[in-house]
């Protein structure tokens, strides 16, 4: 695999070595010996997730305060762009953000660390996505920050029709007002 830093260093994307031949192709999607190496750091994944949603649905910007959870995730079918929020105050690059397009053609993938926000808008008809991550999810601990925070100012690309947001995540906080870490 081949790991480059993101414009957040401790957000990178990881590109799987595609093995193909006139019958299909193959590649690890995961090695944790590998990963590890190239993070520089151990990591035990506890629950992988995945989700199905059609075209300009914007899930996000999630995490949870306590039990942060470090994520891993992919897409296996279709294309999304992928956001991820430095919330650790005592980091240098507190409140910046970073995007991905993150694609089934493509194989990446992005490792978004514990203390981060994390959000994906989906940019064709339809994206399955998964994601690996080091904490279980606790409901009670879920926080959402405004997808469309002024102070974040995200450049979320086009998706050819208006974001489509739950409920939940129209009544996210602005960062100045959720808590981080």
């Amino acid at each position: 695999m081949d790991v480059r830093p993101t414009a957040i260093p401790d957000v990178v994307v990881v590109e799987p070595r595609v093995f193909g031949d006139a019958r299909g192709h193959f590649f690890e999607s995961f090695n944790r010996r590998a990963l590890e190496a190239a993070l520089g750091r151990p990591l035990d994944f506890v629950q992988d997730n995945q989700s199905l949603s059609a075209r300009g649905v914007l899930r996000g910007l999630h995490y949870q305060r306590p039990h942060p959870q470090g994520k891993l995730v992919r897409v296996v079918r279709g294309q999304v762009y992928d956001v991820a929020v430095d919330l650790r105050r005592a980091s240098p690059t507190f409140g910046r953000w970073v995007g991905e397009v993150l694609s089934a053609a493509a194989r990446n993938q992005l490792w978004i660390p514990e203390g981060f926000a994390h959000g994906f808008l989906v940019l064709s008809d339809e994206a399955e996505f998964l994601y690996k991550t080091t904490d279980y999810y606790h409901p009670e601990t879920e926080r959402c920050i405004r997808w469309d925070d002024p102070t974040l100012a995200i450049r979320w690309p086009d998706a050819g029709v208006p974001p489509a947001v739950s409920g939940k995540d129209a009544r996210g906080l602005s960062l100045s007002e959720a808590p981080t870490f």
